[in-house]
């Protein structure tokens, strides 16, 4: 499976299915928190290798750096967000260190309280008024909390989840140079068979793969709002040579950068939404 890393320039996120049509878009992981509230139509959800029917009134939650991913099989109408969890202080530390038993949480989008809160936050994403950045902030933290209260979580050992922090924070900064395993260790002070392993384990993709996502996140991103070439592009984004650039896009994106950057992308590319 190909999974692609998305950059989100915006913290929040929130909308209805008109006009942007179906949930479905191709397995990628960010540092948000992925929501979806299921109000009409049938779509299969994964978080990681985890397979979810939804139904009419489920929500799915996919929690920061999983993997996750969306197949529609009937046309949905639905309550989207996309949240960076440092909007909610008081519950990142949740969202980062635990995990759901199920990223699938029947009924709840047919609780009046979370889908009011939830009508009201797609509402808020045109204000402008005074204070509307706190009205947010504090939607975000009753409807967060009261769907967290009907989850079961399981807690990351503080080992790993710090470990893991540290180093997608290293990565996220530093992936336009030269990067690798050894340079982490290095660099970091960790194993770089533990840094493996928590990229197999956790995230469930491979440190290569994963930096790869990251760096051609950065070049789909120029290719599309830039001028520059994409022997530049290739450079900036970390690749050494265009070669490994050209083979490396190829493979995760079903096209060469020409033809992505005139349009021509395959459906089972790059997800089609950020």
């Amino acid at each position: 499976m190909i999974t692609f890393y998305q950059t989100h320039t915006s913290d929040f996120v929130c909308r209805t299915s008109l006009p942007q049509g179906s949930l479905q878009v191709a397995a990628h992981l960010h540092r948000h928190i992925e929501l979806a509230m299921l109000l009409e139509g049938n779509t299969v959800a994964y978080d990681g290798t985890e397979r979810y029917q939804l139904e009419p009134g489920d929500v799915f939650i996919s929690f920061p750096n999983h993997i996750h991913r969306f197949e529609t099989v009937d046309q949905e109408r639905y309550i989207l967000m996309i949240v960076n969890p440092d909007l909610m202080p008081e519950l990142a530390h949740t969202f980062l260190s635990f995990s759901p038993r199920s990223a699938r949480v029947p009924g709840a989008a047919r609780d009046p309280q979370l889908l009011q809160i939830a009508e009201a936050l797609v509402a808020s994403t045109n204000d402008t008024s005074p204070y509307a950045d706190q009205m947010r902030r504090g939607y975000l933290q009753v409807f967060f909390s009261k769907l967290l209260s009907q989850m079961e979580l399981t807690e990351s050992p503080y080992q790993d989840s710090q470990a893991l922090k540290t180093v997608i924070a290293y990565c996220s900064a530093h992936y336009q140079s030269e990067l690798s395993l050894g340079l982490l260790e290095r660099e970091l002070h960790i194993s770089k068979y533990y840094i493996s392993h928590l990229f197999s384990d956790k995230l469930r993709i491979g440190f290569n793969n994963y930096l790869n996502s990251l760096r051609l996140s950065y070049a789909c991103d120029h290719l599309c709002h830039s001028d520059a070439s994409i022997t530049e592009i290739a450079e900036k984004a970390g690749f050494g040579t265009a070669r490994t650039f050209n083979r490396a896009f190829l493979k995760q994106m079903g096209c060469t950068p020409s033809e992505y950057r005139q349009g021509k992308r395959p459906q089972n590319g790059a997800p089609a939404r950020k």
